[in-house]
């Protein structure tokens, strides 16, 4: 969202607009919405425009204004539509042209958007906000010297602008200059002690830095500024998982999910944590909401197929190994894995077209290939077993031996599979997939549990 750079714009415009008002009552229509808007309750606040009269109302301060409130409460088609009333007989409105430019913004049109603003800045060329804007534009597409450029253009003009210090300090963070970063961010903490930003900013810095104590004071201030901001919730939370404060970092993601239920970040953290500790059918809506939101996230069909698998609903893992493979067709593990499920649900040669079609992309002379092979035929296991014997890589090894040990399983050979389970737990390649699963089977058969989870 891009709501904060349009509550300046509100406040000038409300404060300014009561010079217009002879009358008590515009005055007390003006001062409830700037309430309003502090409280961002955009709706509300549109609704007191219908109250002021006619010829306030009309006036292009306060049209201006009614526009950027819609922007904010997510009607870009509504701003525009005012704005460009208003640019039709003042071409010239940098205020109305702003306004265009963030309806291009809400609706990602970005060329759109940089075309307003370079046109704001040529009719005014020390336009703070316009110049910030695309700083911010060009911060984000990492054109660091040209981003740099707009920022410096704002604050040889106006040394205490808070947007261009807060864009100049990230310039400086991408640039691996963290002193000078550091430098900028304490200035705008300085001159702006109520503004969450510069402190989200600077607990950035420190993160990255390695300095997490330093880090978790300034996202607790920036916190307590605005504690529904989504992104300070997300970035505070992350520095409590890595203190291992997950519990507290739980409460923070289910906070940001609440806020804003349909961007994805939150879920990736939350459902981690809630899988650890063990909340599975928590983790799994999680999953769910997160394979929704971004399908791409190949991450989240792992997570569903291992839930899955351990609820032993193996034609639903399947499934999730099946996305998770369409994702990421070279990860043959998830290849391996959508067989063994589907295999577990119904006859073992279902997988066969299946895996026909994935060893036709994975190298001849590979472990993976030969394992493929191994669940297509159902036979030939004495050449894998000394292939991976031959194995130097512990973590190719304990891959294949745990599909080695799966394979045995499913064809009814339980102690040779328990022997191989066990050796993949013996090599302790914590942290692969293969060996999470691993665990979760010993730990159900009461096996090898010294880390289990």
């Amino acid at each position: 969202m891009i709501l904060r750079p349009f509550l300046p714009l509100f406040f000038v415009i409300c404060l300014s607009s009561q010079v217009f008002c002879q009358e008590s009552d515009s005055e007390a229509i003006l001062s409830e919405v700037v309430n309003l808007l502090a409280r961002r309750e955009f709706s509300s606040a549109l609704e007191l425009f219908n109250r002021l009269p006619p010829d306030y109302s009309e006036s292009t301060e306060i049209r201006i204004m009614r526009a950027s409130i819609l922007n904010a409460a997510g009607r870009p088609a509504d701003a525009r539509q005012i704005a460009n009333g208003i640019i039709g007989t003042e071409r010239n409105n940098t205020e109305a042209l702003m306004v265009l430019a963030d309806a291009a913004a809400l609706e990602n049109k970005d060329r759109e958007r940089r075309q307003f603003l370079e046109r704001v800045i040529g009719i005014n060329a020390n336009h703070a906000r316009a110049l910030n804007d695309l700083g911010n534009i060009n911060l984000g597409n990492q054109n660091l010297r040209v981003a740099a450029g707009y920022f410096d253009r704002v604050l040889a003009f106006e040394p205490d602008n808070g947007e261009a210090l807060v864009g100049r300090a990230s310039v400086y963070r991408y640039s691996r200059d963290p002193r000078n970063a550091e430098r900028l961010l304490n200035r705008a903490i300085n001159l702006y002690p109520d503004w969450a930003r510069p402190l989200q900013e600077r607990a950035r810095l420190y993160k990255s830095a390695g300095f997490h104590s330093d880090a978790l004071e300034d996202f607790g201030a920036a916190y307590t500024i605005e504690p529904d901001n989504y992104w300070i919730l997300v970035d505070y939370g992350q520095v409590l998982m890595e203190l291992n404060r997950k519990q507290e970092a739980l409460e923070l993601f289910n906070k940001a999910i609440e806020i804003s239920p349909g961007v994805f970040m939150a879920y990736v953290y939350s459902a981690a944590i809630k899988d650890e500790l063990g909340d599975y059918a928590g983790a799994e809506r999680d999953y769910v909401a997160l394979a929704r939101l971004k399908p791409d996230y190949y991450f989240a069909f792992e997570g569903l197929g291992v839930i899955r698998m351990r609820n032993k609903q193996w034609s639903f893992a399947r499934d999730a190994f099946l996305d998770a493979y369409r994702q990421a067709p070279r990860e043959f593990s998830y290849a391996l894995l959508a067989a063994i499920n589907w295999m577990r649900a119904g006859r073992q040669t279902d997988p066969r077209q299946f895996l026909s079609q994935v060893m036709r992309t994975a190298p001849r002379d590979s472990l993976d290939f030969a394992m493929l092979r191994l669940f297509h035929d159902l036979s030939g296991d004495t050449n894998v077993i000394a292939m991976i014997e031959n194995e130097r890589n512990v973590y190719t090894k304990s891959r294949m031996l745990f599909y080695l040990a799966s394979y045995y399983d499913i064809r009814g050979n339980r102690n040779l599979a328990d022997r191989y389970y066990l050796m993949v737990q013996d090599l302790d390649a914590v942290g692969l997939l293969e060996w999470r699963l691993n665990e979760m089977i010993l730990a159900e058969r009461g096996l090898g549990l010294r880390n289990a989870r």
